[in-house]
């Protein structure tokens, strides 16, 4: 009996991305469903009631959330290429770092990329202080799991594409690669894998969307202060 593997994902979504690399690494078929976010199917509103968002795994009709969880299961139950290493510690590790990109990495440079002046100068010292745990990390490895793409390299790809496209929205160089040579050539080589170069989206309409949401979201912290100081 044939697998049943449905990924519910939009054009975008850097998220959704680390599962649609994951599953092209392991050469597991799929079919994509893209969603509309302002306009959500009741799939989806089905498969992710909590969230309701993307990505969500559809395997044999049961569903997975979250883009990370998603990475686990797919490494999980095809065992072939394995994401994460067979030693426990080590896939701690991987675990570890994948959740500092989620929860320091991201953050810090979103928070660079959606402010103004001063604000934007005070924002970089965190981004690079977080960067520059990431630049130790590859001491001695051409990725984050050695000689091979793996879990964390997944998780910290969008590094590879979506920030020179914030760099460019924003007039602002953020990994630069004398301060962080590594991470540098990291991001070159893996966005040149041809795994992952074959599906990256289009970056002009990444940039249109991108600096779209820049504008709303100043708009609206201005609007926002506006109104607290009345």
């Amino acid at each position: 009996m044939a697998e049943e593997v449905k990924l519910f994902r939009t054009w975008s979504s850097p998220f959704a991305l680390r599962a649609v690399w994951a599953l092209k690494i392991k050469g597991i078929d799929y079919e994509t469903i893209f969603e509309d976010l302002s306009n959500k199917s009741p799939l989806l509103l089905q498969y992710n009631p909590v969230f309701k968002k993307v990505p969500v795994l559809v395997h044999n009709g049961k569903p997975i959330a979250e883009s990370l969880v998603i990475l686990e299961y797919i490494d999980e139950t095809w065992k072939h290429a394995p994401l994460l290493p067979e030693d426990p510690h080590e896939r701690a590790t991987a675990r570890f770092w994948a959740k500092f990109g989620e929860d320091k990495v991201l953050t810090s440079i979103w928070s660079v990329f959606i402010k103004q002046g001063k604000e934007q100068e005070e924002a970089m010292v965190p981004a690079l202080e977080n960067l520059k745990f990431l630049e130790e990390e590859l001491k001695g490895k051409k990725f984050f799991g050695g000689e091979t793409i793996g879990f964390v390299d997944l998780a910290l790809g969008w590094l590879g594409n979506l920030i020179s496209i914030l760099e460019e929205i924003v007039g602002l160089k953020v990994v630069d690669g004398e301060k962080f040579p590594l991470l540098s050539a990291w991001m070159q080589d893996f966005a040149d894998a041809p795994i992952i170069k074959d599906n990256w989206p289009p970056r002009d309409r990444m940039i249109v969307k991108f600096q779209a949401l820049r504008d709303a979201t100043i708009a609206a912290a201005a609007a926002a202060a506006a109104a607290t100081s009345k």
